[in-house]
């Protein structure tokens, strides 16, 4: 079997050899990438069965569908996105021909979640092959289903001379991280994201890193009560929970929460039925390890349990859960939640829900549900989060044209469609200059008092128009 650093070496080699630069090659991966997922869907359905119990119709949008529609938009934009970007010159540059050129990065390291196991690596994947580069993709250990079927299919379909499968757990993973990379792409908890930021340091490799944080979920000022609870109810539990772009936590008035509070409870049985723990419909926790994390998180809150707080360690079911009464500093607030549980917090003026919101890291997504449109954008312009969605939940980042990435503690660096695409390229700087107007380059020739006049109304000319660009 071969080692880490034969396995880089030789997707390095075929990187080196120019086989991904061509458009016809990218092309071509990225069909058969599309071939592995609809040729495979009943695997990848059974898949996610066994690793979190996913309803098939969960598993199909936010799985396949989601990989597949971008794949269908890359295949049919990448032509335009490789052309070069011609640049406007000033008059020192009128006769040469400046651009961006969008050039691979090398080999990229991918490392995926196990909440969304297969989109979530596979996604970033699209985007290296897009972009011209070699990928060693590193499927979550936890989703053990999906780990074993990636490990299985990647050889089948893609050249296995430009990308690769690792698999293993954490110390797996540190020593993979000791090898230089051209860019590391990790999906997952901020814990992780630090030992990955260490580690790529010693490389000077650059990073990206979607990691998700305590989303916030605003309900202020006119709106139906029955559409939020729905949308709301959808956002948050579906994959129970276990979401990096779930409403963490909800902050309304009294009087919005005890308005909701009825419909929301209709909305859970209507969505879960009576009996949730029978519902094929609700997902289950990844492993008992996760379970035993979000019980003992419920036993440490503060805030009083109004509907569900049910589970069962066998079947790792925890039911669908919402809190009142709780404050700032509640254990479920410590940390993003990563669960069904439901934390809902009280303030009575905009101003101060912003304020909340605001105290907290900067979340990779931010819901507002309101039908006042001055509500909307006074959020909007007074908070700050990777992504931003009013009156819905998780379905911006279905969207491929809108990029997907976190702002501070909840990462850096986006992608999905063209956004990928320029993440895992070099946008590289050129002029192409011919041997004209030597006589005017002379100007900037040392002896340096020559034509100090001369040159003195060149660059008059010169800031001339570059203020008329600008204007």
């Amino acid at each position: 079997m071969e080692t880490h650093s034969q396995i880089l070496d030789r997707l390095r080699s075929a990187f080196r050899s120019g086989i991904t630069v061509p458009e016809a090659f990218r092309q071509a991966q990225l069909k058969q990438l599309m071939s592995l997922m609809t040729e495979n869907e009943d695997q990848i359905l059974d898949a996610m069965k066994k690793d979190l119990a996913k309803p098939k119709f969960e598993s199909v949008i936010a799985e396949v569908d989601m990989v597949i529609n971008e794949l269908h938009f890359t295949i049919a934009n990448l032509n335009s996105w490789m052309q070069p970007e011609y640049v406007s010159k000033n008059l020192a540059t009128k006769l040469d021909d400046c651009f961006v050129r969008r050039e691979p990065l090398g080999v990229v390291l991918i490392i995926g979640p196990w909440n969304y196991p297969l989109q979530l690596l596979l996604s970033p994947l699209i985007a290296a092959i897009g972009a011209g580069n070699c990928a060693i993709l590193k499927p979550s250990e936890v989703s053990a289903a999906t780990d074993a079927l990636v490990a299985e299919l990647i050889p089948k379909y893609m050249s296995q001379d430009c990308y690769a499968v690792v698999r293993g757990a954490a110390e797996e993973t540190k020593a993979l991280l000791k090898n230089r990379f051209d860019h590391i792409f990790y999906t997952g908890s901020q814990a992780v994201a630090r030992h990955i930021l260490h580690a790529a340091a010693d490389h000077l490799t650059p990073v990206t890193l979607e990691l998700g944080g305590k989303c916030p979920c605003l309900i202020y000022g006119k709106v139906n009560i029955t559409y939020a609870a729905r949308r709301l109810a959808w956002s948050k539990f579906f994959n129970t929970g276990q979401s990096c772009v779930a409403p963490d936590f909800l902050v309304c008035s009294k009087a919005t929460r005890d308005a909701l509070l009825p419909a929301l409870r209709q909305t859970l049985e209507d969505f879960y039925s009576k009996e949730p723990e029978s519902s094929a419909d609700l997902p289950r926790i990844v492993s008992p390890r996760h379970w035993t994390r979000l019980m003992e998180l419920l036993k440490r809150s503060k805030g009083k349990v109004v509907m569900g707080g049910e589970s069962n360690e066998e079947n790792k079911y925890i039911a669908p859960t919402v809190l009142v009464d709780v404050a700032e500093d509640d254990a479920l607030m410590e940390e993003e939640i990563f669960g069904p549980f439901l934390p809902i917090l009280t303030a009575e003026t905009l101003e101060e829900a912003i304020a909340l919101i605001n105290r907290q890291e900067k979340p990779l997504a931010l819901y507002v549900f309101s039908e006042e449109s001055s509500v909307v954008n006074t959020v909007l312009e007074k908070s700050s989060s990777g992504g931003f969605c009013s009156n819905d939940g998780i379905i911006h980042m279905a969207l491929p044209t809108l990029p997907f990435g976190g702002v501070g503690a909840s990462g850096f660096g986006s992608y999905h469609g063209r956004w990928g695409f320029e993440t895992l390229s070099h946008q590289r700087a050129v002029m192409l200059r011919g041997w004209t107007l030597e006589r005017l380059n002379g100007l900037r020739y040392p002896p340096l008092h020559r034509g100090q006049a001369e040159l003195a109304a060149l660059d008059h000319l010169c800031q001339t128009q570059l203020l008329t660009h600008v204007m």
